[in-house]
């Protein structure tokens, strides 16, 4: 067998990489976008803020390591989840090389399940316009997952992953302005909406404080291509 090429032996390193996944985890409360971060507990980052995530097992593929991580963290199972960009510097992780496939993930809201702390220091949700410095190559991960986001909820319809089962034309819209950062016209808004027949009235109101509001459901929920807004 032939010797290894000089620059192929690197003394008390591993001589492949490993492959992780990282997952930008997105879902909206009181009017504003959040993020889902944990904190590493060991290692060259230890103390540090990041996107969740891990090493894939040897029996899965990328995208169930991703949705174990959304699902250990969570409890979603009917998250929208895609893949965003694999990140493979050499130096991203000073303590081993390790090529990560990046996630965007979105959820209907700020749930973090009971055990969830175990592999962490900690597991919190952060505004997601105020997040603090992140570890490893993460908040290039956090930029690129926001940019996806803001350009598909105008392409797709996967606005239905941050809405619960029920909402008023009204919260949809806000869902809208808050992360696309931009005023939208109340009445072209929902002239669109409704003729894009995506959604169904349902036939009860919701009643507060202004005048009862109709309810609308999604009448499916699996990612579509068609120009929202």
């Amino acid at each position: 067998m032939a010797s290894e090429p000089p620059e192929h032996r690197f003394a008390g390193v591993q001589q492949h990489a490993l492959v992780a996944v990282d997952v930008a985890v997105f879902t909206l409360s009181g009017g504003s976008l959040h993020c889902l971060l944990v904190q590493v507990k060991e290692g060259s980052f230890a103390g540090k803020w990041a996107f969740p995530g891990g090493l894939v097992r040897a029996e899965e593929s990328l995208d169930q390591a991703a949705e174990r991580a959304i699902l250990e963290l969570t409890g979603a199972r009917q998250s929208y989840i895609e893949q965003l960009y694999t990140f493979g510097k050499p130096e991203r992780d000073p303590a081993r090389r390790v090529v990560s496939a990046s996630y965007l993930a979105l959820v209907p809201g700020l749930e973090v399940a009971g055990n969830s702390a175990a592999r962490y220091l900690a597991v919190q949700w952060f505004a997601a316009d105020k997040l603090p410095p992140l570890a490893y190559d993460h908040d290039q991960v956090g930029h690129m997952a926001l940019a996806r986001l803001r350009s598909k909820l105008q392409y797709t319809n996967i606005v239905y992953s941050l809405l619960p089962k029920e909402f008023t034309l009204g919260e949809l819209q806000e869902v809208y302005e808050t992360i696309l950062q931009r005023r939208l016209d109340r009445r072209n808004f929902r002239k669109k909406i409704l003729a894009l027949g995506l959604l169904k009235q349902l036939p009860k109101k919701r009643r507060g404080t202004h005048r009862p509001a109709a309810l609308y459901a999604f009448k499916q929920k699996r990612p579509m291509v068609i120009e929202m807004v």
